[in-house]
């Protein structure tokens, strides 16, 4: 049986303590407090105690301290004057790590490809109604028929454009596309575009068996810079839930383990939920109620536990609560929702001490040998062994270029895809449309040609008849004024002569 990972003690006087037990770690967890209040500690520790018993463990860090964990701890006052309040002798050291950058400037690059994310997660990403939604479900149905691969964001764009140009054919076949719909579809990745999504999507591909590797039987922490992640929330959160889709449809089945073959720590999962529609919702739900299955813990990280839906915050059993604040009426509300999630000690009054509690200082309830949650109780985190606070850039820079990973993700691929099999579509329509519009030139210019050369054929043929008919008239007009001309002569000759010549030579005398 793989050894429980001690998460918090009373102190020094008392020795109660409290421990997650790793057979139960895939049962999922949360980890919830105000602001300052220690949360990042508190994921610290329970994500070394995985490490130390080789379980592999996912984690975004968002202020970009959590990096200190690769080096041993000490010289810390606050964390020595824990410690010896806890009767705690630590045994200071670090555990490996790899480091990821969507951005690949402070790790690894980490890319996953359009195909792979698919038409629900990019409609939660560009923010899309049920309308829109249906447009980009076409185009990827569009893409499926016509084998165009969708690998990064150009592709995506370039679809889009595409189903625009040709919605009237693509509504026959597919269903009603509409102008306005692509329009918001490209107006929403532009946008992802500006927020770095152009380096997030593409080849090659994260493998998820990168996530899951040991080293000297400790488990690999994957952290995942995201201090500028987090600036495009909607990148953030649907990135991170998509991983856990991944790990949930790739990872076969594994039943009851003694630890996780992987924990993946969700931190500000608020973001994941705010918004979110209903769908995305019931599919949260169902992968955190199935993932366990799989062999895969999720611990959610956020300031209350009202920031989770009732049915996913169901699903978790390990619960760490830090101190909150009560100065509204909204906080007091989350207050009591917080105390209400434990199982209740009569020795406590939770919804008291929740405001109470110091920095370090948690209500903690974790899953026993039977998976039931044991009775709520309050007690101090004990303090990480690695170092807390971030890493200097010259240790960062050594870990990038030793890593398990090195050099596997720098280099960008760019396969013809999507992209370019519609740009040589679109050139072979240009090339047909300007050979068409030749051949109708040409047949035009040869048509008129014809016409003309038909016309002047009738014009000299029009010529030499009228000039037949001239010539005719005038030898009809010559014939009849010479026969007019003999006629009259034989009747003046005929007139005369019977007045002149008609006289008998016999004489009148």
């Amino acid at each position: 049986m793989t050894e429980p990972i001690l998460v918090a003690k009373k102190d020094a006087t008392d020795n109660a303590d409290f421990f997650l037990l790793p057979q139960m770690a895939n049962r999922h967890g949360v980890i919830t407090g105000a602001t300052g209040t220690g949360k990042t500690v508190t994921l610290q520790k329970l994500a070394e105690g995985f490490s130390e018993r080789g379980v592999p463990v996912f984690m975004a860090d968002i202020k970009g301290d959590l990096t200190g964990v690769t080096q041993p701890g000490g010289g810390n006052p606050k964390i020595d004057a824990r410690n010896e309040l806890l009767g705690v002798t630590p045994a200071f050291e670090g555990f490996p790590a790899t480091l990821w950058d969507v951005f690949g400037k402070q790790g690894h690059p980490l890319r996953a490809t359009i195909s792979e994310m698919g038409p629900l997660l990019i409609a939660r990403l560009l923010q899309l109604n049920d309308t829109q939604e249906g447009v980009l479900s076409i185009a990827f149905k569009y893409a499926d028929d016509n084998g165009l691969m969708l690998l990064d964001l150009k592709d995506l764009q370039s679809l889009i454009q595409y189903v625009g140009t040709n919605a009237a054919e693509l509504t026959l076949q597919y269903g009603n596309v509409s102008a306005a719909s692509v329009g918001a579809i490209q107006r929403g990745l532009l946008q992802i575009d500006e927020q770095g999504g152009d380096l997030f999507f593409g080849e090659p591909a994260v493998k998820l068996d990168d996530f899951m590797q040991s080293v000297g039987g400790k488990g690999v922490l994957n952290l995942l810079a995201a201090d500028q992640l987090i600036n495009a929330p909607k990148l953030y959160s649907t990135f991170l839930l998509w991983l856990l889709s991944e790990l949930f449809e790739s990872l076969p089945e594994a039943g009851d383990l003694e630890k996780p073959k992987l924990v993946f720590f969700f931190d500000e999962a608020h973001l994941l939920f705010a918004d979110a529609p209903q769908a995305l919702i019931d599919k949260v739900e169902q992968v955190v109620r199935l993932i366990r299955s799989k062999g895969v813990g999720v611990y959610f990280v956020t300031q209350n536990p009202a920031d989770i839906p009732e049915k996913v915050l169901a699903q978790l059993g390990n619960r760490v609560q830090h101190a909150l604040r009560a100065y509204t009426p909204q906080e007091q509300k989350g207050v009591k929702a917080a105390a209400t999630s434990f199982r209740v000690n009569p020795a406590l009054d939770t919804e008291t001490v929740i405001t109470e509690l110091g920095v370090g200082e948690v209500l903690i309830s974790t899953l026993d040998e039977k998976g039931v949650p044991t009775i709520v109780d309050r007690a101090f985190v004990v303090p990480p062994v690695g170092h807390i606070g971030p890493i200097t850039p010259e240790e960062r820079a050594a870990l990038i270029a030793n890593s398990l990973v090195a050099g596997v993700y720098e280099t960008v691929i760019d396969r013809e895809s999507a992209y370019e099999l519609l740009q040589a579509k679109a050139e072979a329509k240009v090339a047909e449309q300007q050979a068409t519009a030749e051949a109708e030139a040409a047949a035009k210019q040869a048509d008129d040609e014809a016409k003309a050369e038909a016309k002047a054929s009738r014009g000299t043929s029009s010529r030499n008849d009228s000039l037949l008919e001239a010539v005719t008239k005038s030898v009809a007009r010559s014939a009849s004024s010479s026969i007019g001309r003999q006629i009259g002569s034989s009747i003046v000759r005929g007139v005369l002569g019977s007045i002149f010549g008609g006289k008998s030579k016999k004489s009148w005398f």
